[in-house]
């Protein structure tokens, strides 16, 4: 099986550390985010990693060929003349992911003990086209699912807005459960030629573009740990929580 870790965004909500390195490489506990994303891959045995590139890419090129990949073969996806968001990026790397098997992506900024072989079972369970972790923390956006775990809108509770996968679904909101995305996904290969969205934009848009025809699935994995390292004062709670 093979992985693409998101490592290419410009991480503004992480200044001033991103002004002159970019968020991939920023340290917890003396490991980099990258480092420690490589590693939890290979705790199930994934050692063929896809990581994109732009920020300050030739920094986290020289990271990778000077630690040897951390024991995994990583293979750079550059995005270096432009930034391609989740979505772009995961299309632009389809030569890179395309087989057979189903592969997984995770977002650099993301720190879980999340049990992948669970996330993987449960995709393969529910033949899915996409399955990925969600839980009920608290967010400004949510995924919204029906009593089966499936995908069928996204909202923001800070502005209302409602987008509804399923259109029959609009008006029922109150009916369907919110949870929080964990940016760790498991993909079947036969999604790229689905995907109809070109150029920059965000994964979110391709689950909910396929969600009324496709099987899209949340994990519920609440309860395990997570913590999203997108601004500084996250570092403090994420060294408290992963210690090694």
């Amino acid at each position: 099986m093979r992985a693409m870790i998101f490592s290419a965004g410009l991480g503004t909500r992480f200044k001033p550390w991103t002004d002159h390195h970019p968020k991939a490489l920023a340290q917890v506990n003396g490991k980099s985010l990258l480092q420690r994303n490589i590693e939890y891959l290979q705790q199930y045995g994934i050692t063929d990693v896809v990581v994109n590139v732009h920020h300050f890419a030739d920094q986290i090129t020289s990271a990778i060929n000077e630690n040897k990949g951390w024991g995994s073969n990583i293979i750079i996806s550059d995005e270096t003349d432009i930034v391609l968001e989740t979505g772009g990026g995961l299309l632009k790397a389809k030569e890179l992911l395309n087989g057979k098997e189903p592969f997984v992506t995770i977002n650099v900024d993301i720190l879980t003990n999340l049990d992948l072989n669970k996330l993987i079972d449960f995709h393969k369970k529910e033949k899915a086209l996409i399955s990925f972790g969600v839980t009920n923390r608290k967010t400004s956006r949510n995924l919204l699912f029906n009593k089966e775990h499936r995908l069928v809108g996204w909202k923001n509770s800070s502005t209302g807005e409602i987008k509804m996968a399923d259109k029959s679904l609009t008006g029922n909101e109150k009916e369907l459960i919110p949870l929080a995305y964990s940016c760790v996904v498991v993909f079947q290969p036969e999604v790229f030629p689905l995907i109809r969205q070109t150029g920059k934009f965000s994964i979110i848009d391709t689950y909910l573009d396929l969600g009324g025809e496709h099987k899209i699935m949340g994990y519920d994995h609440s309860g395990d740990l997570l913590v999203d390292v997108g601004k500084p004062e996250s570092v403090a709670i994420a060294e408290k929580l992963f210690e090694k």
